[in-house]
């Protein structure tokens, strides 16, 4: 979502837009569009939301759209013959990545062949890996191992939480397509194979990853903190009642080789400062 705001700042607007489908969401599990599919409608553009991307899929998108757009005189100057894929979390079939001219890009945010699959944001910030960066790619047949096009670094001087790196990332990862599309396209641009031999691997995050030892190192626990903050949320676990409670952790920071906890949201409760919680807890206990 991010990256498609951007882009239109740019003055670069899909003519297509390839979305998961729709998801029931309620008590009543009504289907309800993702914000991508909703952003494309209210700009009028074409949405395909397939259950699956199979030779069915791909047929029908090149024989009912892509060779018409092709041949269609609204094809101006300005037309960009590529796909442009920014987390969609799945991988895609060949027929599909090699149907434009141009094949199709990605945007990955690390600098490749470091921080691999699901999860690269969060790794970096995991691993305390302040000089990061941006990879546009040549999507292939496999997960994140596509020829280079192009990269830029970006070093983050303290972490923020997830929400905020990512929009970091993604609006730097938007500006560097932009600016190399035009090159790309006319074929300008020399790809480069990776060295697979340095590749480094994040894999897909669980719910559990957010428990905090708060036994453990305190700069490790406040990473993990901003990292998991949008989701799965780190938290900890309290006994109150014979039971356990979970409490989130919803703002933290470091300072002077210390974890502050500054505000937290107990099970069943609201946000409320560390402070009070700590004291209606120990109020309970005595």
């Amino acid at each position: 979502m991010i990256v498609l705001d951007e882009l239109e700042r740019l003055s670069i607007i899909p003519t297509l837009i390839i979305t998961t489908p729709d998801k029931p969401q309620g008590r009543k599990l009504i289907p309800k569009a993702n914000v991508v599919k909703t952003w494309a409608l209210t700009k009028n553009i074409k949405v395909y939301d397939p259950a699956k991307i199979d030779d069915d899929f791909v047929g029908d998108l090149k024989n009912k759209y892509f060779d018409r757009l092709n041949k269609s005189e609204n094809a101006s100057a300005d037309f960009f013959d590529l796909f442009i894929v920014a987390s969609y979390g799945k991988i895609l079939p060949e027929p599909l990545i090699n149907l434009p001219s141009g094949k199709t890009l990605n945007i990955h945010p690390s600098l490749l062949p470091k921080y691999r699959g699901a999860s690269p944001l969060q790794s970096a910030m995991l691993d305390d890996a302040k000089n990061t960066g941006i990879t546009i790619m040549r999507i292939n047949e496999k997960m994140d191992q596509g020829p280079i096009v192009t990269q830029k670094e970006i070093t983050v001087s303290k972490w923020p939480i997830y929400e905020e790196f990512e929009e970091l990332m993604a609006r730097e990862g938007a500006k560097l397509l932009a600016s190399i599309l035009s090159d790309w396209v006319s074929g300008k641009i020399e790809e480069k194979e990776q060295d697979h031999s340095l590749a480094s691997y994040t894999r897909k995050i669980t719910k559990e990853d957010g428990l905090i030892d708060f036994t453990k190192d305190a700069y490790l626990n406040f990473r993990k903190i901003q990292a998991y903050h949008e989701w799965p949320g780190s938290y900890f676990f309290i006994a109150r009642a014979g039971k356990k409670l979970r409490v989130k952790i919803s703002v933290a920071s470091f300072k002077d080789g210390k974890l502050l906890v500054e505000k937290v949201i107990p099970e069943g409760s609201k946000e409320m400062n560390y402070g009070d919680f700590v004291n209606g807890y120990k109020n309970q206990k005595s």
